[in-house]
């Protein structure tokens, strides 16, 4: 048996707890927070639930089987979501991507030239991911795993040649190939997913969005409740408003961490945190540290953050349900001047699009009697107008309020009157996620997923080995693009490392 500490209770700390206490392991996982779940998390505020982070997840088969593996796959009632497409040429909630190729030729009846050498494109990327319904490779072991690995194996001359084509050429790159820049089909093609993330994504971001799409009927928050729950039945430890604040080190290993002037010894700890802070914040060494790899760790880019609006409705889900169809829409309205990299642009939100997703549609208990929940969120730039305010408290509320009314004007468009209908009104910026998760300016899904500004060398890799003896990392960021797929295969690798 092994005394493992974990930093995070995030999905990828989790995950990890629970598979490690199931092997015998002593395992204690420290929270900053007052509750578990991270991005995976959410809130109730005068009776309506909110999402904190994550809305939804790919990868329901690597999912699937982790909640099996754990055994509580069948207390969570996952719900496959249903996304609708909205712009001034097309309206329409496509159930794969052949319905959503439909919908692109139906709006954009002139551009069929292009758009015929486009989807052609994106099909060769599609067809290259191969079978996504099995789970990744690395939540298996032993044999399974490398015959789970054989259809990649087969492929790679493929890959590497689509890759070479496609893995360093961003989505703006590829959609000024085919249409003039600010057209709206520039836009649509080039602002799908994060800005200017790898073309080559591009195609089995647009396959998953539909057909592999999925959330939790109960809210994120019972999910990490559940993990957290059948954490302590199996003997492990739960630590809540515990904010470690050093990894300690002897003899260049991880020993131990240090938790509100108490000490805690371990063979192993991992952190299922952010990467940058790991290091260059929480480790008691900072010579263990090669000056290359600190470097790279100072400049590395992070994922953008979001903004959120938070709405508690006086209209209820029926009537909610007239005006969205769907509990997530994504409303495609880039207006002139529209740039995610002008940080100064102080009427940036009035330009940006939103997208919406009501809690309560998914769960009618996520709201109260006859009312209805609905959360607005859009991509920003990083640190916009010298980083809301420059900590100064009456600016940031002054810009948080700003962005709020024109996200809320914009979601007008299809919700007329919202305003009229606000029972309760909140957002979270880039800085709240930062505070509330430690991700480095609030990112939303770890490194950048700019091919430009890649951290790791191999987008795909995992990465839990540290230059620190006995520490791993156990979150999203052991990916370049992170995310749950991320969090899932970081836990599982760890637990492999710890005998």
């Amino acid at each position: 048996m092994k005394n493992v500490i974990i930093i995070g209770s995030g999905i990828g700390g989790l995950i990890a707890g629970n598979l490690l206490a199931e092997r015998g392991h002593k395992v204690t996982i420290f929270e900053g927070h007052s509750r578990p779940g991270g991005y995976t998390a959410g809130f109730y505020r005068k009776g309506y639930y909110f999402e904190s982070g994550t809305l939804s997840f790919e990868a329901s088969a690597s999912v699937f089987k982790a909640m099996k593996d754990i055994g509580v796959f069948d207390q969570i009632d996952f719900v496959k979501q249903r996304i609708r497409l909205v712009s001034d040429n097309f309206d329409g909630t496509p159930e794969n991507y052949e319905e959503y190729k439909k919908i692109i030729y139906t709006g954009f009846l002139s551009e069929k030239e292009k758009l015929d050498t486009v989807f052609s494109e994106l099909d060769k990327m599609i067809d290259l991911m191969g079978n996504m319904d099995e789970p990744m490779p690395f939540l298996h072991s032993g044999l399974k795993m490398f015959e789970s690995m054989l259809p990649y194996i087969l492929s790679a001359p493929k890959q590497m040649q689509l890759s070479k084509q496609y893995g360093n050429m961003t989505t703006s790159e590829f959609a000024a190939k085919y249409f003039e820049k600010g057209s709206e089909l520039f836009q649509l093609f080039s602002g799908f997913g994060y800005p200017d993330m790898p073309a080559l994504f591009a195609g089995a971001g647009l396959s998953g969005m539909f057909t592999d799409y999925w959330t939790v009927k109960d809210g994120m928050q019972s999910w990490a409740d559940i993990l957290a729950e059948n954490f302590g039945k199996l003997g492990g430890d739960l630590k809540l408003s515990s904010y470690v604040d050093k990894i300690i080190t002897k003899n260049g290993a991880a020993v131990g961490v240090s938790c509100k002037n108490n000490i805690y010894n371990a063979d192993y700890v991992i952190s299922a945190g952010d990467y940058k802070k790991t290091f260059l914040k929480l480790l008691d060494d900072q010579s263990l540290i090669p000056q290359a790899l600190r470097d790279n760790l100072a400049g590395a880019a992070v994922s953008e953050g979001f903004c959120t609006v938070y709405l508690g409705l006086n209209m209820s889900n029926q009537e909610l349900g007239q005006y969205m169809q769907v509990p997530h829409v994504f409303i495609h309205d880039h207006k002139p001047g529209y740039n995610i990299y002008d940080s100064q642009d102080e009427e940036f939100f009035s330009k940006t699009s939103v997208s919406l997703y009501s809690p309560s549609m998914i769960n009618p208990k996520h709201a109260p009697a006859g009312k209805s929940s609905l959360m607005l969120q859009t991509i920003v730039p990083y640190h916009w107008m010298n980083n809301w305010g420059g900590g100064d408290r009456e600016v940031y509320g002054q810009l948080k309020e700003k962005a709020m009314e024109a996200m809320i004007d914009s979601a007008s468009r299809l919700i007329p009157g919202l305003q009229e209908y606000i029972d309760y009104k909140d957002a979270a910026t880039p800085l709240t996620y930062e505070r509330f998760t430690h991700n480095t300016d609030g990112a939303s899904s770890a490194w950048s997923w700019n091919p430009r500004k890649k951290f790791y060398k191999n987008v795909m890799s995992v990465n839990v080995e540290t230059p620190v003896k006995n520490l791993y990392i156990g979150s999203c960021w052991a990916m370049q693009i992170g995310g749950v797929p991320g969090a899932l295969a970081a836990a599982y690798l760890c637990v492999r490392k710890i005998k």
